[in-house]
């Protein structure tokens, strides 16, 4: 299924990867225009369930009219609260596509893009306080350079953020050409497409607490799915891909692999079902350019009690 609204990465190995079950519990902790969802429902019986997640208004307007499906207008950190609320505990597999959809990077008002002029704004969910406008105009220099650093790996995060103390104390920074003016100062115009992406991620992931959310749902993924219960996820950046593929690896986010005194590993919840991720072909890539940076990481949660 391809949408106008977005169209699905890696889509069939992404499905494959779920082995469903017809009779089983599945969830698509990023709904957005119904791509993954749609397929998901067309492995399953009458007596299987979809319960999908997504905290973005438009993307609920997608919703597709099915019995099996029941679509939560939420972020997906709250993955468990709403499953055990549903009774449907545990679940049979989980499937995340990270990151922004194509709908909301070519709708100029949600000022994901540098394509278009709009308001500083980037929230997933618009009921949000906080905005891009807001991070850029009264977040303090060292915070704007731990968000440049942290969050986009922006090489000269320093000055960037000193050039944008200077450039608010003038006037308030509130739409994306004004933002691009204090970016111009600071870009090497030969990698400058680059650079504006770099920044602008990491305003996004901090308008959106990104990377908290996802670290969320993923230890709760742990909790909610049954043994052999399968995990699968499509990120687009390092700093997605580092969480999941710690989680999947370690059963944490951070340190090393904890072991027991024979030396064998503690704390596994998950098992790799491949050794590398899974990227998409070139020819996905040629039809769909977003897929270029993607990748499948697939696991499966080991037995639990």
């Amino acid at each position: 299924m391809t949408s106008t609204y977005h169209n699905p990465v890696m889509l069939s190995e992404s499905i494959d990867a779920l082995e469903i079950k017809k009779d089983g519990i599945y969830v698509d902790v990023t709904f957005g225009g119904g791509g993954h969802s749609q397929a998901i429902l067309e492995k399953l019986g009458d007596k299987g369930r979809l319960f999908a997640f997504d905290q973005d208004e438009d993307a609920i307007k997608n919703e597709i009219k099915d019995k099996r499906l029941t679509l939560i207008r939420h972020n997906y950190r709250y993955l468990k609260n709403f499953l055990r609320y549903y009774n449907v505990l545990p679940v049979d597999g989980i499937l995340a596509d990270l990151g922004i959809s194509s709908y909301q990077i070519n709708e100029a008002a949600r000022g994901f893009s540098l394509r278009f002029n709009a308001s500083l704004d980037m929230r997933m969910n618009r009921e949000s306080r906080l905005t891009a406008a807001e991070v850029v105009n009264t977040y303090p220099e060292l915070e704007l350079v731990k968000i440049f650093s942290k969050y986009g790996e922006v090489f000269n995060a320093k000055t960037l953020a000193r050039k944008i103390i200077a450039a608010r104390k003038d006037k308030k920074i509130s739409d994306i050409n004004e933002f691009r003016s204090v970016l111009n100062e600071c870009s090497d115009k030969q990698h400058e497409t680059q650079y504006y992406a770099k920044v602008f991620q990491a305003l996004r992931i901090e308008v959106n607490d990104e990377l908290e959310s996802l670290k969320s749902m993923l230890a709760q993924s742990a909790q909610v799915l049954s043994s052999k219960g399968r995990l699968v996820v499509i990120s687009y950046h390092s700093l997605e891909d580092r969480l999941v593929k710690n989680m999947i690896a370690k059963g944490k986010f951070e340190g090393d692999v904890e072991k027991d005194l024979f030396g064998n590993t503690s704390n596994r919840l998950f098992s790799s079902m491949y050794k590398k991720p899974i990227e998409a072909t070139d020819e996905e890539i040629r039809n769909n350019p977003r897929a270029r940076s993607a990748k499948l990481r697939v696991a499966e949660r080991n037995e639990h009690d």
